[in-house]
């Protein structure tokens, strides 16, 4: 299946062709404050920011984090790294004081975005709590005792904060640069250059930087469009978080690709989406299944005109087959879903919009052109029949370059043979669909958010009273999944539920909480001692239906 090209074209390589060819095109949108930027104005200013980073010492192969919601220079600054061969690190919204001081360090970030804060935390506050340096120093002079390799703090917005620079000031540097040494930067940066990192756990441990390439995900992005027969005319309603593949590659890489509109939404809002859609007569939008909920249920759904919709993606957890109905039925759309992961850029397989309905909820398609999808019996490491279940493995342009400074992970998941192994259990079936039947590793995927046991085990474990932990996931209609800590005390110790949820507030993000918190005696073991963590999802259903709990 080799029908669409491969391009060998670097992201700053799309955006100058579209400013070129559709200079006064919308390439962003910002329909609940009327901003909108054209390509040539966009590309313009990713120019000035580019050669602002340059000033302050950003290099080919720096890393630069990027820790916001989804504001409008959130893309101007990606765009900016890539021309200039650095690296944008993206940070999970929901971060911890402790989970970005463990990203900052692992990934020898030199400049650090960040935008006021989301929710109830301050990035302000977190950062200055990691970098106290910054409220003595003159900026570009930062000198970190705990991170030597940090330079540089950005303001992604107009204030100014001690210590850091703001976007304003980056780009009024960058205009007043001369242009020879970003030239000469531009000109050395390869399609195969790492232009994009995220941090996922993997099967086990802590999180890992997932290093991807321009070729990896700018084809990844453009394949999706076209299994959705995306155009230049289109408009993509994208409300999913930037900082996962989700955001930035299946949204906004297609719409890079296919030079189209990309209509953004700061912070989901189903009424600021519904109006969005409505206003700019947007003919996609993508959403994990409770953003779709959240849609179809808000007060106001039926004031809006959602006709000019066509396709979408639903992905990120399992898609009910009754969600996707009323999708399909009342947004007027075809809905299809990608399955993969970061690792793979991060589409494998895709359900294309010409297949039946039943094929786009059943299944999660074939696999994406230029790729191999194989399903591998784990105990032989031979490819299965179709039909018969084994771990689904990735070969192609889409496989990551490896994990940052990991090279031992990274030969634990890509295999000699060049298999990227999943982790995830399945089967093709006789149409050449595949079909996720459960997963080898235990990671718990909620709303979108994948959530890594161990991380939070090893976090409860510092609760005094804990003998052990085990966190699995306990189903959920709402979110797919909800996370459920199995805890044996210490004798004599007089734990509550409650006591554990105060223990994480505010030291873990919100969604890695556990919201149900059962006490038991002892784990389901194997025959030789491993713990069986699969059967906790059932006893933990069996001890919540003696309890009287209600499961949502």
């Amino acid at each position: 299946m080799t029908s669409q090209p491969l391009f060998d074209m670097t992201i700053g390589g799309w955006l100058e062709k579209w400013a070129a060819e559709t200079p006064d095109k919308e390439a962003i949108v910002y329909s609940d404050r009327n901003l909108r930027f054209t390509y040539s104005y966009l590309n313009r200013r990713v120019d000035e920011l580019a050669k602002g980073f340059l000033a302050i010492g950003v290099e080919k192969g720096s890393h630069v984090g990027l820790w916001a919601t989804n504001v409008p220079d959130w893309l101007t600054i990606l765009y900016a790294c890539a021309k200039i061969g650095a690296v944008a690190v993206t940070v999970n919204t929901n971060y911890k004081q402790s989970e970005l001081e463990y990203l900052c360090k692992n990934s020898d970030m030199h400049t650090l975005c960040i935008i006021e804060g989301d929710k109830d935390s301050s990035y302000i506050d977190m950062t200055y709590k990691m970098l106290p340096e910054l409220k003595t120093c003159q900026r570009g002079f930062l000198k970190s005792e705990a991170f030597p390799r940090m330079k540089n703090v950005v303001f992604i917005g107009q204030e100014k904060y001690r210590g850091m620079y703001n976007i304003h000031e980056l780009l009024l540097l960058g205009k007043n640069s001369p242009d020879d040494e970003f030239e000469a930067i531009k000109s050395s940066v390869s399609c195969h250059d790492v232009v994009n990192m995220q941090y996922t756990s993997g099967t086990t441990g802590f999180p890992k930087g997932v290093m991807l390439s321009h070729h990896n995900i700018t084809n990844n992005g453009y394949l999706t469009g076209e299994h959705m027969k995306f155009t230049s005319e289109d408009k993509l309603c994208c409300c999913v978080p930037l900082f996962h593949c989700f955001g930035v590659v299946l949204a906004t890489m297609n719409v890079l690709t296919h030079g189209c509109t990309q209509v953004m939404v700061e912070k989901f809002d189903p009424l600021v989406v519904l109006a969005s859609i409505h206003k700019e007569r947007c003919t996609a939008v993508y959403g994990v299944p409770t953003m779709f909920i959240a849609e179809l249920n808000h007060p106001m759904f039926d004031m809006f005109d959602l006709s000019s919709l066509r396709t979408g993606i639903m992905a990120g957890s399992l898609c009910p087959v009754e969600l996707m109905k009323r999708v399909e039925d009342k947004m007027f759309m075809k809905v299809t879903s990608v399955y993969g992961l970061t690792e793979a850029s991060p589409g494998m397989t895709h359900t294309r919009i010409e297949q039946t309905f039943e094929e786009r909820c059943e299944t999660v398609g074939y696999e994406f052109e230029h790729t191999e999808v194989a399903v591998i019996d784990p105990e032989t490491g031979k490819e299965c029949a179709a039909g018969v279940q084994g771990e689904l493995c990735n070969r192609g342009y889409n496989t990551m370059k490896g994990y940052y400074n990991n090279p031992q992970a990274t030969a634990e998941t890509i295999d000699e043979n060049g298999w990227l192994h999943s982790g995830d259990l399945g089967y093709r079936d006789e149409k050449g669909n595949y079909r996720i039947t459960g997963r080898i590793k235990d990671m718990i995927i909620r709303g979108g958010e994948n959530i890594y046991p161990r991380e939070i085990e090893e976090f409860l474990y510092k609760l005094k009273g804990v003998k052990d932990v085990q966190v699995a996931g306990i189903p959920s209609e709402k979110y797919g999944e909800e996370v459920g800590a199995f805890i044996i005390m210490d004798e004599g110790a007089d734990l509550h539920e409650s006591d554990v949820r105060e223990f994480c507030k505010g030291k873990i993000a919100r969604y890695k909480i556990p919201k149900y918190v059962l006490f038991v005696e002892s784990f389901p073991l194997t025959g030789s001692g491993k713990i069986q963590k699969f059967k906790l999802k059932d006893i933990g259903l069996q001890m919540l239906k003696e309890q009287g709990v209600e499961v949502i």
